[in-house]
């Protein structure tokens, strides 16, 4: 089946797409915390309904992350992309009513379209950005760090000029924008979907100057018996958690040792701040080096840095708020444009950015409560500090192994003899070596 070469107008047009896209997948999350006062008063919410409002995103990205693959393989990529931000919409939009069935609701389904989201961005820019993986990979990360901050930062300032429900609600005209600008490609799209066939054939390859469809061969094999999609998966748990952990309780630690809690807060900030131009930056330089193990190992000292001088003079929290900032805001960049470098084509990115964040947001949403459930515990935060440096270990060990040179392979579901291993990709980079094997 032939199908039409990307022109130049669809590849702006993508481009912007997912410029919207990438805003609009992080602020509807941020907004909730600061308004988390308001809002237990409004709903009369107890404080375990608090602690499963600000825990339902991460556990939603975990699971829905998970199904966004086989969502753009049955309707095609640019569909899942616009009915995700539909979802998002309609989730903002959900919120604004005033019951608790409506707020947790609508958090859920607005997760869950970012979820999906998160997962395919990187598909799309592997599909018709192959030769600019590191640069718009590093300008997603930093727009989803631009629009964390902006919820995050304008949610008191709209509650002040109307209500909750505006510093709630205001961010769905954003992502309704981006649904409108999604839909043409969204019918181009699905004009590409391949028919499929009642019965196995054999097809021949798609000549030099067609475009193979990103969802054609997605369903080949597993990535569950790729010890390399389980590395990746692994490593951006492992960044997303120590990310997530630190920015939830490093406030209330600061404030234990003596910073106000003004000073505590604008630590908080100051994390996230520092991210913003390393998450263009560093996908750049992971995308132009043969091998990012050097990367893994820098960001992973700076971890043990930081965490051994909360260990040993709080006082300096300046210090190792910085450091804090330098490492997370380059591990989970470098995680994500290994989705990218570790596949073959968009098909395999989407399944791999899929398991990756199901599996990992999962299980970064174990950091914070198990944090602070070792904090009350114990009375102190040494202990609490030392699980995120027992921690460090696998995210070491996962992040050398998924930083390797190579691509994942993808085993047989249903492994016959003699046909346990797949043909390797047609197309390997130079340098590229066989990192990886299904068990």
């Amino acid at each position: 089946m032939t199908t039409p070469r990307i022109t130049r107008f669809t590849a702006i047009w993508t481009l912007i797409g997912l410029v919207l896209l990438t805003l609009n997948l992080r602020a509807a999350i941020t907004g909730v915390p600061p308004l988390l006062g308001e809002l237990q008063d409004t709903f009369g919410l107890t404080g375990v309904e608090v602690s499963l409002l600000t825990t339902l995103p991460e556990l939603c990205l975990g699971i829905f992350s998970a199904l966004a693959p086989v969502l753009a393989r049955r309707i095609g990529t640019e569909a899942a992309i616009t009915v995700a931000l539909v979802v998002i919409t309609a989730g903002l939009l959900l919120r604004v009513v005033p019951a608790q069935a409506a707020l947790f609701t609508g958090t859920a389904l607005a997760a869950a379209g970012m979820a999906t989201g998160n997962v395919l961005v990187p598909a799309v820019i592997k599909r018709v950005f192959p030769r600019r993986v590191g640069s718009l990979t590093g300008l997603s990360m930093m727009l989803l760090s631009v629009g964390g901050a902006a919820g995050a930062g304008l949610a008191v300032p709209l509650d002040h000029m109307g209500s909750w429900r505006l510093a709630l609600a205001v961010w769905a005209v954003p992502s309704l924008i981006a649904a409108l600008v999604w839909g043409p490609l969204a019918l181009r799209g699905r004009k590409r979907l391949p028919a499929r066939p009642t019965a196995p054939t054999s097809a021949p390859a798609p000549a030099a100057h067609e475009e193979a469809h990103p969802d054609a061969h997605a369903e080949k094999g597993s990535l569950l018996r790729s010890p390399l999609a389980w590395s990746v998966m692994v490593f951006m748990g492992m960044t997303s958690l120590m990310f997530y952990t630190l920015t939830a309780w490093l406030p209330e630690m600061m404030h234990d040792h003596g910073f106000a809690p003004a000073t505590a807060g604008m630590m908080n900030s100051a994390i996230i701040i520092i991210g913003i131009p390393l998450g263009f930056v560093v996908p750049v330089v992971a995308a132009r080096l043969r091998d990012q193990r050097p990367l893994v190992l820098g960001v992973v000292a700076l971890m043990v840095i930081g965490l051994g001088g909360l260990l040993l003079a709080p006082q300096a929290g300046w210090v190792w708020v910085v450091i804090f900032g330098v490492a997370t805001g380059s591990a989970f960049p470098i995680a994500l444009t290994l989705l990218n470098l570790r596949s073959p084509d968009a098909a395999v990115t989407a399944r791999l950015s899929g398991m990756a964040q199901s599996g990992g947001y999962l299980l970064a949403a174990t950091g914070p409560l198990t944090f602070g459930v070792l904090h009350s515990a114990t009375g102190g935060w040494e202990v609490s500090i030392w699980l995120l440096v027992f921690l460090v270990v696998p995210e070491l060990v996962c992040g050398l192994l998924a930083a390797r040179p190579g691509f994942v392979r993808l085993g047989p579901t249903r492994p016959e003899s003699g046909t346990e291993r797949l043909t390797e990709p047609a197309e390997v980079p130079a340098g590229t070596t066989k990192a990886d094997r299904p068990c």
